[in-house]
């Protein structure tokens, strides 16, 4: 059913494999003697043809972050990795290979066209992420139950399906029960599914169709409570204040405080414990509304200078290609001269002054990418400017709003203390010993006990606050350093990088062009 490889020797994908696939699948002519010059960066290309290649393991893949279309097909491959970071990737062949589990497929969330056709497959699973899956081609291997066919109702673009080859087909009620239970379908084993063959399958289902869609549809709605849940606390993770909007700090200083959570046991306590709690969870909430507040701040700096950087690109653009299509029609002009000309001398010099002409384009397009260069300088700088004192200030108002969470939990450990002295003084006199809990009654042995449990618990509750600060303080540094770096790499050395090449490759392309021409006339 799939390939053995006990007598074929595996081969492992490398760049002499990748470089050699692009080559055989690349440019042609001029654009071939391009790349061949230049050398074609794996980020640029969008479809790779790697079949009968006897590969073994998938890996060195996650250079093609634009790869559009892959061809795994033919090989020996036995588990589907390596895969991660092509998330543009739309079409994606693994058939004939030694697949046995669908996995690590995850992050390609815009896959439209998936084959894993002759493997040894025995289960549809991990594939929820294919929201836009169209065609689905999975015959040839071991599916044998019918729970495989219901699995394929959570694609709802889903037209497409061929399950030709496995143990399901065998089953007398396998073509009704796959076009009742997947509605949407067009073509089912390579053929057209009837109008008639489709309402005859739906009324026969109608009854567990009926029940599935509603067990479907309050699944969906959990779902969509869960996902708004997750994008809400995504959002306040995004601010830095994700649990500040709540008890959630206050409850988690408790959590590990085994001590603390005895202490407030103590009798007539509760009140000023009660009190501790509001004003804590008021001070994060403080805390919670900053984060939200300088977050829009630091989004809206970022949009503002994304919006600068591309009209500063686009103007650059407008009057490069001003000075191209001034060249351009100076070249049309030209062809049409030598192509008159008869006198030798003459095509000469036109061509001289075309050579001087290509240089002057050179010379004026590298002017113009050397002033933007400066431009998106200056407006970087000025960028990481305004960042720093958004993160300064955001970080200055955090650490006063947790300053006072100090002072709060000092006050509280103070009231504690005086609390527990009193406490302990009524309880060697007997006056209490109705009103203690057993949980209590151990911290109650004597005086330096119940002080060091005391103060073990500020000392946690201390800890957590000043870790929790640090955390935020850590992370927004990290976010504004990784923000700062990726924005040189993509707007100053990359983005200059490629323009200087292209300059390049434009006006070689110039030379090539007058070096065909005969100064006789003849093209």
């Amino acid at each position: 059913m799939s390939r053995l490889y006990d007598t074929i020797e595996p081969s492992v994908i490398n760049d002499d494999m990748l470089k050699a696939a692009i080559e055989e699948q690349g440019p042609k002519e001029e654009a071939s003697k391009i790349a061949q010059q230049e050398g074609i960066a794996f980020r640029d290309v969008t479809e790779l043809r790697l079949d009968y290649r006897n590969i073994l393991k998938i890996n060195h893949l996650w250079c093609f972050a634009n790869l559009v279309k892959l061809q795994l097909d033919n090989n020996i491959i036995e588990k589907i990795e390596g895969l991660d970071h092509l998330v543009n990737l739309i079409w994606l062949d693994l058939s004939f290979n030694n697949i046995e589990v669908i996995e690590g497929l995850d992050k390609l969330t815009k896959l439209e066209d998936l084959t894993l056709y002759n493997n040894r497959i025995q289960l549809l699973e991990n594939m929820d992420s294919f929201t836009n899956l169209h065609v689905f081609s999975i015959g040839n291997n071991n599916l044998s139950s019918l729970e495989n066919v219901k699995y394929l109702r959570r694609f709802p673009k889903l037209q497409t399906v061929n399950f030709s080859g496995n143990p399901i087909t065998h089953l007398d009620e396998y073509k009704m029960f796959t076009i009742a239970y997947l509605s949407q379908l067009v073509y089912l084993d390579y053929r057209l599914v009837d109008k008639n063959a489709r309402l005859a399958a739906v009324e026969k289902y109608d009854t567990s169709l009926a029940q599935m869609a509603q067990d479907e549809k309050l699944a969906e709605e959990k779902l969509k409570q869960a996902e708004a849940v997750n994008k809400t606390f995504a959002f306040h993770e995004a601010a830095y204040v994700e649990n500040f909007d709540g008890p959630q700090l206050f409850e988690s200083m408790y959590a590990e405080d085994v001590e603390g959570k005895k202490l407030n046991n103590i009798p007539g306590f509760e009140e000023i414990l009660d009190s501790y709690k509001e004003k804590f969870v008021d001070t994060c909430r403080k805390i919670f509304e900053l984060g939200l507040a300088k977050h829009k701040e630091r989004l809206q700096e970022v949009a503002m200078f994304t919006d600068c950087i591309e009209e500063a690109k686009q103007e650059n653009k407008s009057l490069a290609t001003a000075k191209i299509d001034e060249f351009m029609a100076y070249k049309n002009k030209l062809w049409l001269e030598l192509a008159v000309a008869s006198d030798e001398s003459a095509g000469d010099v036109m061509i001289t002054e075309y050579h001087q002409k290509v240089f002057d384009l050179w010379d004026a397009l590298m002017g113009l990418e050397l002033q933007l260069v400066d431009q998106l300088e200056d407006v970087i700088k000025e960028f990481e400017r305004n960042l720093s004192e958004l993160v300064s200030g955001f970080m200055e108002n955090v650490q006063g709003l947790m300053s006072s969470l100090r002072n709060l939990e000092n006050l509280h450990h103070e009231q504690l203390l005086e609390s527990s002295i009193i406490v302990i003084e009524k309880h060697i006199k007997s006056e209490l010993d109705d009103q203690i809990s057993d949980d209590l009654q151990d911290l109650l042995v004597d005086k330096d006990t119940l002080v060091n449990a005391v103060t073990t618990s500020h000392d946690l509750h201390l800890l957590k606050i000043d870790n929790c600060e640090d955390e935020i303080n850590r992370r927004i540094h990290q976010w504004q350093r990784a923000l700062v770096e990726e924005i040189h790499e993509r707007e100053e050395s990359a983005r200059s990088r490629s323009r200087v090449m292209e300059i390049n490759h434009l006006i070689d392309h110039l030379r090539d062009e007058i070096e065909s021409i005969d100064p006789a006339g003849d093209m």
